[in-house]
């Protein structure tokens, strides 16, 4: 088979692979339970069929991990990938062209903007998962445009500088000079320096808290809102997550220790605030925050850890676990019903914490 698909052209081969996910994934749940094998459980959670379909038919293509032999590797897999599980392109959202200046020169950026949006309003920055390490504009194209339809908000997505190429601290630089810049040009981008959120998906979402932390401890305009979804924010420790959902979940343990030594190699500098935002012990005052993880993630407990740290300082803060879904299911967003349906109730977490700025 592997020897025929070679004369095939790629673009081809993709196209047949992600006909045959979305349709194996369609069928009716006795059929998916027989490809998906015997359900899983784990810490009283069952793993959601669907995506136990799909893990299994990655495993099958040898797609299990999210780490390569070199960064340039990991980089290429990840948007073969999500162009497999990329459903049908999200109408109703103009996307232009942007940069962002920086003290390391100017980043591209896209700006996302529902069709029907003409006047001026909340504006999402955006930070794109990948462990530091991979990750583009067009990875997160389609959560972008997911975002920017049902949030009814514009979205600003940043392409920061990747390890290992550009190690620890570049992405945070990258993302706090990014911030500051849509602040300064707010009314370009259709908003204004009060209606400015940050988020991100995993990396992102690290990044995306790292600028929320800077902005209070700096005396700069504090964004109306963290969105994180499921965020790394702890590089100092492993907690039971990690022990539980490590291997066989997309994300593995394997996985996280190639990103975290890309990132950051020096292990005695991994409690930086910068990285580890956990371990800050001033969190009063920051945005409110909508926190999204999942049952089946690595990054589970320490996500959930910081939720709890942050209502305890006064934060306010709306949090959401999804027990049956896995790292990375924004990502997957087109790729079945139960992801969508989880993206969905997560743009409506998105809306109710703007709208605690609007009160």
């Amino acid at each position: 088979m592997s020897k025929a698909l070679d004369v095939i052209p790629h673009s081809l081969q993709k196209h047949a692979q992600s006909a045959v996910l979305h349709g194996l994934l369609k069928l009716p749940r006795p059929l998916l339970r027989r490809i998906a094998g015997a359900p899983v459980r784990l810490d009283g959670q069952e793993l959601a069929l669907e995506v136990q379909a799909l893990l299994r038919l990655q495993a099958l293509t040898g797609q299990e991990r999210m780490a390569a032999e070199t960064p340039e590797g990991a980089r290429a897999g990840m948007l073969r990938g999500l162009e497999v599980t990329r459903g049908a392109e999200i109408s109703g959202v103009h996307v232009s062209k942007r940069s962002v200046r920086t003290r390391s020169g100017e980043l591209d950026a896209r700006l996302y903007r529902p069709e029907g949006l003409t006047e001026p309003g909340s504006l999402l920055v955006f930070y794109h998962g990948g462990g530091w390490v991979v990750g583009d504009l067009e990875t997160h194209d389609e959560l972008c445009r997911f975002l920017a339809k049902y949030a009814d908000l514009r979205v600003l997505s940043v392409d920061y500088r990747l390890a290992p190429e550009h190690a620890f601290p570049a992405a945070a630089e990258d993302a706090v000079d990014a911030y500051q810049h849509v602040l300064d040009n707010a009314a370009d981008l259709g908003s204004s320096p009060d209606s400015i959120a940050v988020g991100g998906d995993s990396a992102g979402g690290n990044l995306a808290a790292v600028v929320a932390q800077h902005a209070v401890a700096n005396g700069l305009k504090s964004p109306v809102l963290q969105f994180l979804l499921y965020p790394a924010v702890d590089a100092s420790t492993r907690r039971r997550s990690r022990e539980l959902f490590g291997n066989g979940f997309l994300l593995t343990d394997g996985d996280m220790d190639w990103f975290m030594d890309m990132y950051q190699p020096d292990v005695s500098e991994r409690a930086d605030p910068r990285l580890s935002v956990l371990l800050n012990e001033e969190l009063e005052g920051l945005a409110p925050t909508v926190l999204i993880t999942a049952g089946f993630d690595p990054l589970r407990d320490e996500g959930e850890e910081y939720a709890r740290r942050l209502s305890a300082a006064g934060v306010p803060v709306i949090s959401r676990r999804f027990p049956d879904l896995i790292h990375g299911f924004a990502n997957l967003l087109g790729a079945s019903t139960r992801l969508r349906e989880a993206m969905f109730e997560t743009v409506g977490q998105l809306r109710a914490g703007l709208a605690l700025h609007s009160e």
